[in-house]
């Protein structure tokens, strides 16, 4: 089965959140296997220097690269990145796994983004919006899409 992996920086802290995650995992349980690991988002002050936030997301980049299964399709989620439409997504997911990857990696860095070695790391580098999100949203709105492009490669009527 083919798996997808979250790799994120920082918990949930909203129920609500929490509650639509689960639902998208429930829902996307039925098309691939999901797991989700949450990393601990180091403590910076309040006003960080650029060299604080330079460390703390080196210290973050190394735990994820650590952490990202083999042989899946690496996609760390970042504003530079690609912005692609439901059905490229689907396409996207689709492709990989013909060209034997075994799932794909989604990454979601923390308050301050992510480390040029993790985008370096990615195959794919996605952006949700050109608009500015939450990082804790972005982790709803990535699920629903994920559960999206499924739906669209299997022909079911949820993405209409």
């Amino acid at each position: 089965m083919f798996a997808v992996d979250i790799l994120c920086i920082g918990k949930l802290k909203e129920e609500y959140l929490r509650a639509a995650c689960g639902e998208y995992a429930k829902r996307i349980g039925g098309f691939a296997k999901l797991s989700v690991t949450e990393l601990p988002e180091e403590r910076l002050p309040d006003k960080p220097s650029e060299a604080q936030i330079a460390a703390a997301l080196e210290k973050e980049g190394r735990a994820i690269i650590e952490k990202i299964p083999a042989g899946r399709l690496v996609v760390p989620l970042c504003i530079e990145g690609k912005a692609l439409s439901s059905e490229e997504l689907s396409n996207t997911l689709s492709r990989a796994g013909v060209e034997g990857k075994s799932g794909v990696c989604f990454i979601i860095g923390g308050s301050f983004g992510l480390s040029d070695e993790v985008k370096k790391r990615g195959e794919l580098k996605l952006s949700m919006s050109k608009m500015t999100f939450p990082h804790q949203l972005a982790r709803v709105m990535l699920l629903e899409q994920v559960y999206r492009a499924f739906q669209i490669a299997s022909g079911g009527k949820y993405h209409k």
